[in-house]
């Protein structure tokens, strides 16, 4: 038992040691069948042990990665096996002998062998007699035969693995002995050549004589400091290289500058026109502007001087050299040392020629860049003289729509604060829509005038007249870029603009959001007037604030209410939504009551400001403000702003009177319905496209389609357009390069800087890029849209996603998806909104998907033909109307511009795409036609706008015939 216990101690060991990692030749040595049962192990140790001592010698490293302890553990262990083998071999060799096979032999073995087996048997049954005396004593069982043989073969194997594992690393260690002999043969080498060296002086000193020495050592320190010079050359010709750099930066800057100049003047022809047009208004803005020119100028001269007094500084190099030069001729010096000194001197002299034509270079582009500026400065001078003098003869039209916002807002602000009558005050708007040189003229020359005399000056010309144009006033929830959410600020923007630029005077009303954007308000202000509202039984203050938005003027509404129905640092999406916006619209209306205007049309949008229909004509129109007529635009049927009846008492309304059928009540429950009683209590009702307004007559009107029926005289789908000032590629500032329909260069050159910006794969440069910009809801399909990603890789295209959702599911949905495409270098899912990078993904993308559900008009899918990206749309609403599929050959030529698909399922979706991609691919010059005829469509606000201007003269005409 104490063998069997030695033996699988011995071979656990040697097993642990061989499994502290092995080289490769030991791994591959222990998956070999065994050749011998019974391996050599005479003198084994001896030989062992003189490889370590070797290897301790000479401190080489073992190939199987262990230490000499380690090694000297592996030899005991394998000693005890043999041992432990010896011994078991001894006590159960009859065993052995007749379980091994017959092994062929010499006659000399043959016979040791016969007389090993006598002796072992003899052995065996002495020691089979003392063992069963020693059991029968002591009551020990028998021990097994099986667990023996398996235990001297497990011990077997283990001196097996030792003695490959030895074997391999002999090899290795012959090997590296080699090697080291080798190397040892080198240093011997490099030593002799070392003493070699290191005598030739000492010989050569002792043949020399005293005055010999004496010279020897005069040279030696020579050579010393012309090390020490070579040095200082060496640090000097960095810092010459360093200077050559700033220099060369220098010169990049001064092309800048020349580039800068050039557009510079180029601006300055463009102002001589604009100076006509602005007046002395502007001219601390222009001559702040020559002040920072003159700055930057100074500033890059003394740059400039600076990197002079730098160069000069070594205008002695010269003479060092030639010092140099001059000490080594005196003596014998190698020929390197020349060559080096001759090196610097033609180093220093290029420098030199380098930097004297840089400078010269330099300082006559600053005494142009002086004379320029003086030019600059004198010119100025006279265009602002001359304007000076023009601008009170030029007429009004030339002012900009800013101006008269200006105007109308003054006159607004007097007559809310009682210093002019209301009277006046309408006539003197009239005059301001139709902008009359009268007022320009006073206005201008008002310069330092007190507010009094500026306005005995407008009261001299308040005489009547009439106007061709209409007083529109805007009343919303949104204004692009004021405050943003949806496609609903854009039309505010925009129609608003498109109008004004008609000859109507147009107005809009805000709430004062406290998240607003207030950098994009001109002039904002407070008036010095407080609007009471009633509300909730109460009546509470208001204060109006004014501004400019792009031209428009913009009144702000701020409650004191408080319940600060505008500070929640959000637009929607409040528990309150219903109480802040029926207040916002009974203040906007108290607001337009007060200031005693005849406005023409009021034309509300969405269920936020649908309640100033009713509360026009059932509150207002009985106090004598009745000369308006409402015009009410419902952007998106989804949301139609439902509430419990009692809710309509907040702002003032007959619940009672509202609460009918025929009024009020929603279609489908016993809840009031905001949007119902606009479509009832307005003179005009539009949505923003003819399909969307076929659409809504049927199932997509989610409950209102048979009043659309009963008051379907009145509705009208008009197609929404874009801000072609906004969205301009020819112009956009936000874009790389810009670029137009007649040179595409600057679409790829866009293509290739967002690829860079967000990291996307540049290896193809023709790769199609697919764009998706959306808020991520059911209405934008969002199943599609995430089919689009997969299906856009599958066709080697590459997919660019901006967009956010409100709906939790959705947007961790797709930031799994990003997740999943993170590594992927041509798809990127950006969960955000970035106005900036829509612009670039516009111009950066070949195709623009937009796969609604229901689309009430749309927006990016004009957008995105205005950059000169094809649109591939699912027909609805008012994608329908603007985009016409390129291969349905039953519309004209001339108006097909993308591709199309009728069905809300993949496999239309993936109908589409790919003619998209084929036609890309295939048929490259078709596609570059299309891109190009889709750049050149009008999808201006011009159009819309005369559509709208049309039925509000319908409705003005009507209103001025009743009474």
């Amino acid at each position: 038992m104490a063998c069997s216990a030695a033996a699988a101690a011995a071979g656990a060991g040697a097993t642990a040691l061989l499994c502290r990692r092995p080289a490769p030749s030991l791994i591959a040595g222990r998956n070999r069948l065994a050749v011998s049962r019974r391996p050599r192990h005479r003198n084994l140790s001896g030989r062992t042990l003189g490889i370590v001592d070797r290897a301790c010698v000479v401190g080489w490293k073992w190939p199987i990665a262990v230490s000499t302890s380690a090694l000297s553990c592996l030899i005991t262990l394998f000693q005890a096996s043999i041992n432990t083998s010896a011994k078991l071999s001894i006590l159960f060799s009859g065993v052995r002998t007749g379980a091994q096979p017959p092994q062929k032999s010499t006659p000399s073995a043959n016979y040791r062998y016969r007389v090993n087996i006598q002796r072992d048997r003899a052995g065996a049954s002495s020691d089979d007699e003392d063992q069963q005396e020693s059991e029968d004593e002591n009551g020990l069982p028998n021990i097994q035969l099986e667990e023996l043989v398996g235990m001297i073969q497990n011990t077997e194997k283990n001196i097996l693995l030792l003695n490959q594992a030895r074997l391999q690393a002999l090899e290795r260690a012959d090997k590296i002995l080699k090697e080291k002999e080798a190397l040892q043969q080198e240093v011997n080498i490099l030593e002799i050549k070392l003493s070699e060296t290191g005598a030739q002086p000492k010989l050569s000193s002792k043949g020399m004589s005293d005055a010999e020495a004496l010279e020897f050592d005069v040279l030696k320190e020579e050579n010393m400091l012309l090390k020490d010079d070579i040095t200082f050359f060496k640090a000097k010709l960095i810092e010459i290289t360093e200077t050559e750099e700033s220099l060369f930066k220098l010169e990049k800057e001064r092309a800048l500058l020349d580039a800068s100049l050039r557009e510079l003047e180029c601006a300055f022809i463009a102002a001589q026109s604009d100076m006509l047009k602005l007046g002395p208004m502007q001219h601390d803005a222009w001559w702040e502007k020559v002040e920072n020119l003159e700055e930057l100028l100074e500033t890059t001269a003394n740059q400039v001087e600076h990197a002079a007094l730098i160069l000069d500084g070594y205008h002695d190099f010269q003479d060092k050299v030639d010092k140099l030069e001059a000490s080594l001729g005196a003596r014998n010096i190698s020929e390197f040392c020349l060559y080096l000194v001759d090196l610097l001197k033609k180093r220093v002299k290029s420098i030199e020629e380098h930097f004297q034509a840089c400078n010269r270079e330099m300082h006559s582009q600053i005494e142009l860049y002086e004379h320029s500026i003086v030019e600059f400065h004198d010119t100025l001078s006279k265009l602002i003289k001359e304007s000076e003098k023009k601008s009170m003869e030029h007429y009004a039209e030339g002012m900009p729509s800013e101006f008269w916002s200006r105007i109308s807002l003054l006159i607004d602000g007097w007559s809310l604060e009682k210093k002019i009558s209301n009277n006046d005050a309408n006539i003197l708007r009239e005059m301001a829509w139709k902008r009359d040189n009268r007022l320009r003229e006073a206005y201008l020359s008002s310069r330092g005038m007190a507010e009094r005399e500026l306005i005995d000056s407008f009261l001299k010309m308040a005489l009547p007249g009439t106007s061709s144009g209409l007083h529109i006033v805007h009343i919303a929830a949104e204004m692009a870029p004021v405050a943003k959410v949806g496609g609903l600020a854009d039309v505010i923007s925009g129609l608003g603009k498109a109008l004004q630029k008609k000859g109507n005077l147009v107005e809009i009303i805000l709430p004062k959001y406290d998240c607003m954007q207030h950098n994009q308000i001109n002039n904002l202000k407070v008036l010095d007037v407080v609007v009471q509202s009633y509300f909730e039984g109460n009546m509470f203050a208001n204060k109006i604030w004014t501004g400019t938005v792009e031209g428009l003027p913009i009144y702000f509404i701020e409650p004191q209410h408080p319940g600060k129905f505008f500070w929640r640092a959000q637009y929607y999406g409040e528990h309150d939504d219903f109480k802040r916006f029926s207040y916002f619209s009974r203040v906007a209306l108290e607001l337009l009551y007060q200031s005693g205007k005849k406005v023409d049309i009021i034309h509300c949008h969405d269920w936020q400001t649908a309640f100033v229909a009713p509360l026009y004509w059932d509150v207002y129109a009985n106090l004598g403000f009745n000369s308006a007529r409402i015009c009410f635009t419902c952007h998106n049927f989804e949301y139609q702003g439902t509430a419990p009846a009692q809710d309509l008492a907040y702002c003032g309304l007959d619940v009672e009177h509202l609460d009918r059928p025929d009024r009020m009540r929603d279609n489908s429950h016993g809840r009031i319905n905001v949007v119902k009683g606009a479509i009832v209590y307005s003179n005009i009702v539009t949505t923003v496209s003819p399909t969307y307004a076929q659409e809504v007559r049927s199932e997509g009107g989610r409950g209102l389609q048979d009043t659309l029926k009963i008051h379907s005289k009145k509705f009208v789908g008009i197609l929404n357009g874009i801000d072609t000032d906004t969205w301009n590629p020819s112009t956009d500032r936000f874009l790389k390069v810009q670029y137009s329909a007649n040179d595409l260069y600057g679409k790829s050159a866009n293509k290739a800087a967002l690829r860079k910006q967000l990291k996307m794969s540049s290896a193809n440069a023709s790769q199609p890029l697919v764009g998706c910009i959306t808020r991520l809801v059911p209405q934008k399909g969002v199943h599609l849209i995430r089919h689009a990603i997969y299906k856009t890789a599958e066709l080697g295209g590459q997919f660019v996603l901006l967009g956010s959702s409100p709906v939790p599911n959705i947007q961790r949905e797709f930031e799994g998806i990003a997740d999943q495409f993170k590594n992927n270098s041509n798809i990127r899912l950006l969960l955000k909104y970035d106005d900036a990078l829509s612009h670039m993904i516009f111009a950066a993308s070949d195709m623009f998907i937009v796969p609604s559900m229901f689309e009430p008009c749309g927006l990016t899918q004009m957008i995105a033909m205005r950059y000169g990206s094809v649109p591939v749309v699912r027909k609805t609403g008012g994608l329908n109307d603007s985009v016409f599929d390129f291969d349905d050959e039953t519309i004209p030529i001339e108006l097909r511009n993308g591709f199309t698909f009728s069905k809300a399922d993949e496999q239309g979706f993936d109908s589409a795409l790919e003619r998209a991609f084929n036609y890309y691919h295939r048929k490259p010059e078709v596609w570059k036609q299309l891109v190009q005829k889709d750049m050149k469509i009008d999808f201006s606000w011009d159009t819309s706008a005369s559509q709208y201007e049309d039925i509000y003269q319908r409705a003005a005409a009507r209103a001025r015939a009743a009474t």
